[in-house]
């Protein structure tokens, strides 16, 4: 049996660049909390295809380390750090959360986002005290997830997870912030709303019109069109109480 997609790679293969649940106005909130400069030394954990980390690096001249499990994820970053002409700045490998091959305290920021959604409750904790270990004292963890706005959503979560095809466990706002203090972390600060990964207003906000079109173009092929739709649906319905939180915590 052919083993399903996953939701994000699909909506890769699509042509969509900005995969995070809160879009592009969740990692600018978090981008904001942490003073970013040239001077700072970036993890970017889960970084996919580069995107949040090419945005960093050309707008800060910031040193940032990309790690990722997923070698085809890795390829394209590796094509569009090249194409963006920034490989003295970002260096990309594959690497697991939950075993970083970094020294303690070696950097200023970790950013993590629309992963640790995926893993069960103990791989969390054990990525999140990878993260508390690989930050300097002061540095900033910027996660960015998916909330459940109520505990006990299996009935969501079970279509959910038949969606994107991963079985994911998200947590409510105070599991999220109790998962991070429970590390070790302080002021931890959230910002949370409505998931707009596949609302129209979210998409040519992420993407542009033009980006929007090609994705919808490539989503009424008839090889995606059923799969996309399945997902529209999903992600568009009011009834399934699904927002994206940001948070910043500090060691």
């Amino acid at each position: 049996m052919k083993k399903e997609e996953m939701g994000h790679n699909f909506l890769a293969r699509l042509g969509k660049t900005r995969l995070r649940p809160g879009g592009r106005k969740g990692t600018d909130w978090l981008i904001a909390n942490a003073d970013f400069n040239k001077d700072k030394k970036v993890l970017e954990v889960a970084c996919n295809m580069g995107t949040t980390a090419i945005g960093l690096a050309s707008q800060f001249g910031c040193q940032i380390e990309g790690v990722d499990l997923d070698e085809q994820a890795l390829a394209k970053a590796q094509k569009n750090i090249s194409e963006a002409k920034l490989e003295h700045l970002i260096h990309v490998q594959r690497a697991n959360a939950m075993k970083l091959p970094f020294a303690d305290n070696s950097f200023d920021v970790v950013i993590n986002e629309a992963m640790l959604t995926m893993l069960p409750i103990e791989a969390k904790q054990k990525a999140v005290a990878e993260y508390f270990r690989v930050l300097k004292p002061g540095g900033f963890l910027l996660t960015h997830d998916v909330m459940l706005l109520e505990p006990n959503s299996e009935a969501i979560l079970s279509v959910l997870r038949d969606v994107i095809n991963v079985s994911v466990t998200p947590l409510t706002k105070e599991d999220w912030k109790v998962l991070f203090k429970s590390a070790g972390f302080s002021n931890v600060d959230t910002y949370s709303g409505e998931m707009t990964l596949l609302s129209p207003k979210g998409m040519i906000h992420d993407e542009g019109v033009l980006g929007t079109l090609k994705i919808v173009r490539n989503a009424l092929k008839s090889e995606n069109r059923a799969t996309f739709k399945k997902k529209f649906k999903f992600f568009n319905d009011p009834q399934n109480k699904l927002h994206f939180i940001a948070v910043c915590s500090q060691k």
